[in-house]
């Protein structure tokens, strides 16, 4: 896998970079969360902007990115505005997405940016063109929170992430048995050596499916998503336990007697 470096991070190099969601309503809010999530110093930060209640003020969410900017340093800065379909909590119309999106891209204060495939290939180009010319990563997602489709499915999906212009696309599925785990690990290990020039991220969702939260490195997706105070998705780990499972496991995977 050839690593995107974001800031000092290389995504898709040595063990998977654990990113940790801002998830606030107020301003007060996240900058608590922002200054605790620091202080745990993970190697990606994530916004939420569909949490924050004034993220539709141009001039608000601005302001609001410059003091997590401030506040996390160096860390790197994944934009994220979930739509409701897609497990968001605030609502907006088309328009109102790719407005907000367009803000933050241009605002030089963000890293890396969440774009959702469902949004349509036009707008999702025009988004990732937008990026590219300011210097930010683009990840494509997809997320299904009621099930698991197939594996042909789900490797459709990345196909067409990848055709539109991903650098790193993001599945997030949602379980409903054993065998769904083992059909998106399946799928991650087949897309990781299949487009082995891109990072990807995967997830299987929900308490079933924590066991894909820590075996990226096996399988083959770079990022995981974990929490400090509150959780953005079904199944996220805290902050340390998931830093210590992930030392563990990469600790042992590569571990040879002597």
């Amino acid at each position: 896998m050839n690593p995107i470096e974001v800031r000092n991070i290389k995504i898709g190099e040595g063990i998977p970079k654990i990113c940790l969601p801002i998830v606030g309503h107020t301003q007060y809010e996240i900058t608590s969360q922002a200054m605790t999530i620091a202080s745990l110093k993970p190697d990606i930060v994530e916004f939420r902007a569909d949490w924050y209640d004034d993220c539709i003020n141009k001039e608000n969410l601005i302001e609001m990115l410059s003091l997590i900017r401030k506040l996390i340093y160096k860390t790197p800065l994944l934009f994220t505005f979930r739509t409701v379909i897609e497990g968001g909590i605030q609502k907006v119309e088309r328009a109102e997405y790719l407005r907000i999106n367009k803000t933050a891209i241009e605002s030089g204060l963000i890293d890396m940016i969440d774009i959702e495939m469902m949004i349509g290939n036009e707008d999702v180009k025009d988004l990732i063109e937008l990026a590219h010319k300011n210097n930010v990563v683009v990840v494509i997602s997809n997320h299904d929170f009621e099930k698991t489709p197939d594996k042909k499915t789900l490797l459709e999906r990345v196909d067409k992430m990848i055709s539109l212009g991903a650098d790193i696309p993001k599945i997030a599925v949602m379980p409903n048995n054993n065998k769904d785990v083992l059909t998106l690990l399946d799928m991650t290990d087949t897309v990781s050596t299949k487009y082995s020039d891109y990072p990807i991220v995967t997830m299987s969702m929900d308490g079933k499916g924590v066991i894909s939260r820590i075996a990226g490195e096996i399988f083959g997706s770079a990022i995981t998503f974990g929490c400090a105070r509150k959780a953005s998705a079904p199944g996220q780990i805290e902050a340390g336990e998931l830093a210590l499972a992930l030392k563990i496991l990469h600790s042992n995977l590569y571990h040879k007697e002597i």
